[in-house]
């Protein structure tokens, strides 16, 4: 009995009917290929194909670790052991959310900028750095 199920087993690989037929093409429309898995089309047909006048998908603002005034920007390091063994890190600008008081609009800013950018404002003062780094106070 044992032989019996052995061959019915062997029987069922063996048969023609039982492999796949090859990857088909369709003459009709070119790029359109049958799978020899599930049956399904894996080419785009010309009528598929999306049109370049779709909405666009809504991309959320993220703020960027960048100093507007300073141009300073994450840096990108080793992490050293003990034992020499290197790893990358990142060192990010120290960014600080700030109320200056703006003299010639009279009124307070508030702004994103690095300590250092902080300290070159106290030094020169908030129209000197913002004309040079090229920022309008206005908008904000």
């Amino acid at each position: 009995m044992a032989t019996v199920t052995a061959t019915m087993l062997c029987s069922c690989y063996s048969t023609p009917a039982a492999r796949s037929p090859p990857l088909r093409t369709s003459s009709s429309s070119i790029g359109f290929a049958t799978s020899q898995l599930a049956g399904l089309s894996l080419g785009l047909s010309a009528a598929a194909t999306p049109t370049p006048t779709a909405a666009p998908r809504f991309q959320p603002i993220v703020a960027r670790r960048v100093c507007p005034f300073t141009n300073k920007k994450t840096n990108r390091a080793n992490n050293v052991s003990f034992s020499n063994h290197k790893t990358k890190k990142q060192q990010f600008v120290n960014l600080q959310y700030k109320k200056l008081w703006w003299e010639a609009g009279k009124r307070f800013v508030k702004l994103r900028l690095s300590t250092k950018a902080l300290k070159t404002i106290e030094k020169h003062g908030l129209d000197a750095v913002a004309k040079k780094a090229g920022i309008d106070l206005n908008k904000k």
